[in-house]
Formats: C-alpha cells, structure tokens, sequence
C-alpha cells in the first residue's frame, strides 16, 4: 500500500483574518506553499532521530504522483554509519519501492540543506526537484556554501525550492544543539 502525502487543497482556503494565507509572507507563495504539508512528514522524520542521539533532520521522497516513496531521519549515530543521513536512507527506499536508481520526476523533502553528499546522491538518482527547510550555513551543498545540485558543469540539474517551513525545521536543530550540553554530561 502506497501512503500519499496530504493533498493541496484544490480551491484556496478562505483568507484568514488579517489577509494571511501563507506562512511564507502575506500573500501565498505558489513556489512553496504546496510543500508545507510533505515537509511536515519530513519534520516527523526529524524528530524520530533524536531518539538515536542523531542530530534531528528528515526526509521524505514523494514520487511523480505525490505518493510517498521513501522516508528516512539521521542515524549515523544510532547505526555506527557517517553515510546514514536521511536523504540518502529516503532515497535508497524509493529506489528499492520503484526497483531502480533512476528517480525521474521524484522531490525530495528534507528539513535541512542537504550536504555535499547529500547533494550529490540527488542529481545521481536523477531527481526533479530537491525541497529543503532550514538553510545550513556551514555545509549546505544546494545553494549556501556550495550549490552542487545546480552545478551547471554536471548532467543533471534538479529544481532547488528553500525555505518551505524555514523556521520550524531550524528551530528544531536550535533546540537540539542547545540541549546537546545536558546530553553529553
């Protein structure tokens, strides 16, 4: 059985008081706002790290179709494997639910900026799109410090959407890090 991610609402929503109807700004962004709902997924994906002693960032892979492919949290700690981060554990599921490594017309979700390798797992499984929440100032590959998945130099190229529930995906790694000191004593 293949879950879907929550369905965009075919008519918008009634405007909210005080003429909101976006979390990104007053008015909708049609760039990311059909994200929100797949980011919350990847946002439950975050949280489960935690109970590994992971850092606390998730994924999620929805096919063409909106279904949901793959999913994955950090677990380099709970497993012993630096490669263990979640958008590579999201894609290896789609690859093994599709039954290739070729994820044509596949988004991936993740709470964080995806890392080099990260990055770089993306464009090798072909993706259309790669759609992040918190920007990673220090190690971010899609966009930040480097911008691998839109190297022009590489054969494939996915769309980049950032900044899809922003501060909830970095508010979650604040908190983490600012807790890491109660768990290392």
């Amino acid at each position: 059985m293949t879950e879907h991610a929550p369905e965009t609402p075919s008519e918008p929503a009634a405007e909210p008081p005080g003429g909101r109807t976006s979390r990104h700004g007053p008015a909708p962004d049609p760039v990311r706002d059909p994200w929100l709902d797949p980011m919350g997924l990847a946002l439950e994906e975050a949280v489960r790290a935690t109970a590994g002693g992971d850092v606390p960032v998730g994924a999620v892979l929805l096919g063409p179709d909106g279904a949901v492919l793959g999913r994955g949290h950090n677990e380099r700690e709970a497993n012993g494997d630096p490669t263990a981060h979640a958008e590579v554990l999201a894609i290896r599921g789609a690859a093994r639910a599709l039954g290739g490594w070729r994820l044509h017309g596949c988004t991936l979700l993740v709470t964080l900026e995806p890392c080099t390798m990260c990055a770089g797992a993306a464009v090798l499984a072909r993706l259309r799109r790669v759609v992040y929440g918190a920007r990673d100032d220090k190690a971010g590959a899609a966009g930040s410090l480097w911008d691998v998945v839109r190297d022009r130099r590489l054969n494939h190229r996915p769309e980049v959407i950032c900044g899809v529930r922003e501060e909830e995906c970095g508010r979650l790694l604040t908190d983490f890090f600012r807790g890491a000191g109660d768990r290392d004593g």
